[in-house]
């Protein structure tokens, strides 16, 4: 929201209030609290009739930096609230000079003048974050008495900013005025299904606006070098978090607001769905599934979208008889072929359902402010909402879907949660404008921990497209709605890339677009980039999504990459714990892992999967495709020739590859199995050894599906010398030196050559190989 007019004036019929004069700083042990009048006090009675504008400063976790400023006190606060790990007693220290104060918590430190103006600097050990001055935080009030808090903090030359939830605008988010509310948009405007106020910036540090509501941010975008968020209310409240890298703020940031949970690994296979308004019964499931598998297109979960329940009912969270007469023996069936089942629901109960009168006696719906139940006619008639903040409403929905895990169903497509009602009563009194981005929170964690409690922990997931802050804690999420074009594709990518800055570590998209039927191109195309993506979903509106009825070659492109991503797997489910663990997104935009270079700092248009994997999706007809690579010899995976980094390549790709590097000094797994993705990844491994430098060590670990270490591998080279040692290992595997044909001498194994390299077949007592180059 913009409150100037201009760099020097408020807009007409808006009262700022800035702290100007400090008038004392108090401490506490692990505290400051600055209090600083509105106006210069130069006599007492300067301090009448003024406002007293007062920040507190202190820590909730190591490196991190809470900044709470208020106007009036007295106001109460209603609920939600984000749900961040606190550490009230986390130790600070706080030095004093003539001139300044200064509060620090692990490696971060915030200094603050103690006298006259009013100023803050934010530092990550020697390293200057960012600042703010008496323009900077404001008390606003408008001519129709609203009431607002902002902040500015400075954004330095070249700095960019990334983040805020899952924007499909330009990754870079400088320029943009970006308002967390979630709306049900599609991928194609400012609007997004997941809105978070966390930012994370090129100078490595991320700042998170502790608000549910409306946070509204402009990004250079009113006053050119600041960052400006504005919440609605008299007070505001915000963290600085540092780092060392991007990644270390990341996870700082996922300490606060909670680490992504590890999807089961079934999940990360082939997903194919109904499509939402088709038309289909048990046999055109089959008809589906079995053409994949008589194609020899690996399918791992089946998903039935919305008219699995009879229209006007849902959610009813009952078998449409006339369609599925047999949904228990159903289920068995398609389990007896190796299949996950996925079921959409939502949490609207239609008028016509037979639940609705149920949850309007008992009171589990949201209620209009004169106490009635709240409905509307959009989506399906008379839809009520389910009101999470009642835990028997919470618990009914639950037991709802127990009987539906009980039946057989591995997981649930929660669809919306964007459009939340804000003329509202809960029944815990929360605020409904706060509860408007809250509610997905509630309605995704309640469905999680279902699946927790039923499934066991690791075997939990949901498909989820509306999220906020610590909605990363119940993966995966998927990017909404997308339209059958490339320009829907680009900005499909832009989402996730924004979403993975934003804490959430595993995406999805619809392959192929979800409204209207992409022409083959775009399909196959569209294939390529969804299974190197963390998880993989076909899916579409008024069309089914199977590749035959696109052309032939689209049968082969999809079998082709959904083996790939099987094979992958020993690597994609180490990289997929490295996420849980560190909070890092598995598809990640290339500044992340490569801050230093400021050519990756704009790039959207491809991504690191993993640490060590370079994808570039194409997104034209003509095959043509421009991307960066980073220094160093990265290698192409399906070629096998080295591509020297730092600079730009332009190539063109027929539709069974694109550019898919490897990063060089990388130790890749690769499976034997290109069936599934949940197998013995240890069994018959490949390790894949690429352009190790003298003196350059690295190491890859191999987990089962408990993600427990089954083996791991280091290598190291010195010179001509290159030591692989392996712990663990109780499995056959073989090791591969990529890009080397020729050894002089060797210990601990047998070699042979191949069109890869040299592949050495390990002795069966051998921990230690010796490879003279």
């Amino acid at each position: 929201m913009k409150f100037s007019n201009g760099y020097w004036m408020a807009k007409d019929g808006y009262t700022v209030l800035n702290p100007v004069d400090v008038r004392d700083v108090h401490q506490e042990a692990n505290s400051l609290t600055v209090y600083a009048a509105a106006r210069w006090i130069q006599r007492k009675g300067d301090t009448l009739n003024g406002a007293m504008l007062t920040c507190e400063l202190s820590s909730p976790l190591p490196d991190i930096i809470r900044v709470r400023w208020t106007h009036h006190a007295g106001k109460r606060s209603n609920g939600p609230a984000f749900g961040i790990a606190d550490n009230k007693q986390t130790p600070v220290s706080i030095d004093e000079s003539d001139d300044q104060v200064s509060l620090k918590s692990g490696r971060i430190t915030v200094k603050v003048n103690k006298h006259q103006t009013w100023g803050a600097e934010f530092y990550f050990e020697d390293r200057r974050l960012t600042g703010t001055n008496s323009k900077g935080a404001g008390h606003i009030t408008t001519a129709d008495k609203a009431v607002f808090f902002r902040e500015q903090l400075e954004l330095g030359i070249g700095e960019h900013i990334y983040g805020l939830g899952e924007r499909f605008t330009n990754v870079v988010k400088n320029g943009q005025t970006v308002d967390i509310w979630n709306e049900d948009g599609g991928t194609s405007s400012e609007q997004a299904y997941k809105n978070v106020p966390f930012y994370l910036s090129s100078k490595g540090y991320g700042v998170f606006v502790n608000h549910p509501e409306h946070v509204s941010f402009e990004v250079g975008s009113e006053v050119v070098s600041k960052v400006q968020f504005s919440v609605p209310g008299e007070q505001i409240e915000y963290f600085i978090i540092g780092g060392n890298t991007l990644k270390e703020v990341l996870s700082n940031y996922t300490k606060l607001t909670g680490k992504p949970a590890l999807p089961p690994a079934w999940s990360f296979g082939l997903w194919l769905t109904t499509s939402f308004t088709t038309d289909y019964d048990e046999a055109t499931v089959n008809r589906f599934i079995d053409g994949m598998f008589e194609r020899d297109i690996p399918l791992h979960v089946f998903h039935f979208d919305c008219f699995w329940m009879k229209e006007y009912q849902w959610t009813n969270f009952e078998w449409d008889a006339d369609m599925f007469p047999d949904p228990v023996g159903m289920l068995r069936r398609l389990k007896d072929k190796g299949l996950k089942i996925c079921v959409w629901i939502n949490s609207y109960i239609g008028q016509k359902s037979p639940l609705f009168q149920e949850g309007m006696d008992h009171g589990y719906l949201v209620r209009t402010l004169d106490g009635h139940v709240w409905q509307w006619d959009l989506w399906q008639a008379g839809m009520g909402l389910v009101d999470f903040t009642n835990p028997e409403a919470t618990e009914w929905y639950k037991g709802h879907l127990r009987r539906l895990i009980d039946m057989g169903v591995d997981c649930f497509k929660t669809d919306f949660g964007e459009r939340i009602p804000t003329d509202v009563q809960y029944h815990d009194g929360s605020d409904p404008l706060k509860m408007h981005n809250y509610y997905t929170f509630l309605y995704n964690k309640a469905v999680f921990e279902v699946l927790e409690e039923k499934l066991g922990k690791n075997e939990a997931m949901l498909f989820a497209r509306s999220a906020t802050a610590g909605g990363q804690q119940f993966p995966v999420h998927w990017g909404g709605d997308c339209s059958a074009n490339y320009d829907s594709m680009a900005e499909s990518l832009r989402g996730g890339l924004s979403l993975g800055l934003s804490g959430f570590g595993f995406w999805s998209h619809d392959i192929s677009g979800f409204e209207k039927t992409a022409p083959p191109d775009i399909y196959k195309r569209w294939v390529a980039f969804g299974l190197l993506s963390s998880h993989s979903r076909l899916h579409g509106n008024e069309s089914y999504r199977v590749p035959w009825l696109f052309d032939d070659e689209a049968v082969d492109v999809l079998r082709h990459f959904t083996k790939l991503k099987s094979k992958l797997m020993p690597y994609l489910f180490a990289s997929a714990i490295q996420s849980t663990e560190l909070g890092i997104p598995m598809m990640r935009a290339m500044v992340l892992d490569f801050p230093a270079d400021p050519t990756t700092h704009h790039l959207d248009t491809q991504y690191m999967l993993g640490d060590n994997l370079l994808v570039a999706p194409i997104f034209n007809e003509l095959g043509t495709v421009q991307y960066y690579v980073p220094e160093g010899r990265w290698t192409d995976f399906f070629h096998g020739h080295v591509v020297e980094g730092g600079k730009w390549h332009q190539e063109t790709h027929g539709y069974m590859t694109l550019p898919l590097l490897v990063k060089p000094n990388t130790l890749l797994a690769i499976g034997a199995n290109d069936r599934k993705p949940d197998y013995n990844y240890a069994e018959d491994v490949s390790l894949h050894l690429f352009e190790l430098a003298d003196g350059a060590a690295v190491e890859t670990t191999i987990y089962d599906m408990q993600a427990n270490k089954q083996l791991t591998v280091k290598a190291s080279r010195r010179l001509n010398l290159i030591d692989i040692s392996v712990k663990g290992s109780n499995q056959p595997y073989t090791i591969v030196l990529r890009g080397i044909h020729q050894i002089s001498a060797l210990e601990g194994a047998s070699w042979t050559n191949s069109d890869n390299g040299i592949v050495l077949a390990p002795e069966p007592a051998a921990s230690v190989i010796s490879v003279n180059l």
